[in-house]
């Protein structure tokens, strides 16, 4: 009964994140979010798998796996995006007048 309930919980989590992690891997538009939050949330999930690995607890391996890999992938984007080189200005085009926030 008990991993049942784990792997209910870990269902409902790991399937409420999935809607976000689409629309964002479809659009590649990453300006919503921080880069320092995924970043930390990215290595806890991380961190969460191991436990679950030391557990030997399939309900939290599972929903931690699947999180780890819309998430790392996100935060790649995101990365990619917050680091990416200046595009050139084009003549007579004005630069924009603040840097995006992380």
């Amino acid at each position: 009964m008990t991993e049942f309930i784990g792997f209910l919980a870990a269902i409902l989590t790991t399937a409420s994140f999935v809607p976000q992690a689409v629309q964002i891997l479809r659009t590649r538009q990453t300006d919503g979010i921080s880069l320092i939050m995924y970043a930390m949330f990215t290595v806890g999930v991380a961190v969460w798998l191991v436990y679950g690995i030391m557990l030997e607890s399939p309900s939290i391996i599972g929903a931690n796996l699947v999180t780890l890999c819309l998430a790392g992938t996100i935060l790649i984007l995101k990365a990619r995006a917050v680091f990416a080189r200046p595009q050139p200005i084009a003549q007579g085009a004005t630069a924009p007048t603040s840097a995006p926030i992380a």
